[in-house]
């Protein structure tokens, strides 16, 4: 879908809500590899596994929000 990805770049650069929201995605999936590359969690550890999990769907489907409705701007 290069169109999408079009549009992904475009919004990242022009929308400030997507932009962060992006950024705050990107924060959490690091945060996740960092948190999975060890051999062993503790409890509290395994909570914040489970909140960045959260947090990520949370900040995706808000951006994915933001696509559909500039995909429907666009066709407007």
């Amino acid at each position: 879908m290069p169109d999408t990805e079009a549009l992904i770049e475009r919004l990242a650069a022009e929308h400030h809500e997507f932009r962060k929201l992006r950024e705050e995605h990107r924060k959490y999936e690091a945060e996740l590899i960092d948190l999975n590359g060890r051999g062993f969690l503790s409890a509290d550890q395994h909570w914040r596994v489970s909140e960045l999990k959260k947090l990520k769907l949370i900040a995706k489907d808000r951006m994915e929000v933001i696509i559909r409705q500039a995909r429907a701007a666009a066709h407007a």
